[in-house]
């Protein structure tokens, strides 16, 4: 595997899930992965199994019970949410949470802190990656699509110039064929050399563009391993979803 981004190290998300000595095989409370550089690594669940917790503790939101969270080799603990932006974390909530009344451009340009030459360059980016953003540049934000305002939430996540780009539940509400669009986009931010945690509830289409991918349920740990071997796994399929 690529040298780490993230490191997520023996990871509790609250004090009352602290392993017991005897803890069952195969459930495990401490939750540790890795996200490589020009990796895509995603982590799957069902409503309430942990996963925006956990994106939570990446960020700074919440401190997890124990455990240690570090980017590029740096310890986290103690940072707050926009030291660790400062320091590549790139966030892009559920509910896009996009500024309604802001243009599409001016939504971009708000999150580059960088010398006007490298925000001009990162806009290009941005609407590079996606050509709706381009189209309806001066548009507000209100005005667009669910898709195209998710579009707008990642593109803003990549105006911070993030290490790691963490996604939380970007599939939210739309159509099946936008999510599958949205999702391949992914594919394009991993292939520049940045790292990717992609939580998400639709597993199917997360896992066709993963390379890796972690399965909690109730905060805990169940599986981890390559996308493929955790997709041929009904089992795991099923704890996934909350069957």
């Amino acid at each position: 595997m690529t040298a780490a981004i993230l490191e997520v190290r023996d990871l509790v998300l609250r004090a009352e899930d602290a392993p017991p000595q005897d803890a069952d095989i195969g459930i495990d409370r401490r939750i540790g992965f890795d996200v490589g550089a020009g990796e895509i690594v995603a982590l799957l669940g069902a409503n309430g199994a942990g996963k925006t917790s956990l994106a939570r503790a990446v960020i700074g939101e919440i401190d997890p019970a124990e455990g240690r969270i570090a980017l590029a080799g740096r310890d986290l603990h103690g940072l707050a949410p926009h030291r660790r932006a400062l320091l590549g974390i790139g966030y892009c909530p559920a509910g896009r949470r996009v500024f309604p009344g802001m243009s599409v451009r001016d939504n971009l340009l708000v999150a580059a802190s960088v010398p006007a030459a490298d925000r001009r360059r990162m806009l290009a980016d941005a609407m590079a990656l996606f050509p709706a953003l381009k189209q309806f540049a001066d548009t507000p934000a209100w005005q667009l699509s669910g898709g195209q305002q998710q579009m707008l939430a990642i593109g803003r996540a990549l105006m911070t110039g993030p290490r790691l780009l963490l996604l939380d539940e970007p599939s939210l509400g739309l159509a099946p064929i936008l999510v599958e669009e949205l999702l391949a986009k992914l594919k394009d931010v991993a292939a520049s050399g940045m790292g990717v945690l992609l939580a998400e509830q639709n597993i199917g289409a997360a896992l066709r563009i993963a390379d890796r991918a972690v399965v909690l349920a109730e905060g805990a740990m169940v599986a981890r391993g390559p996308a493929a071997e955790i997709a041929g796994r009904d089992d795991l399929a099923a704890l996934a979803m909350g069957v």
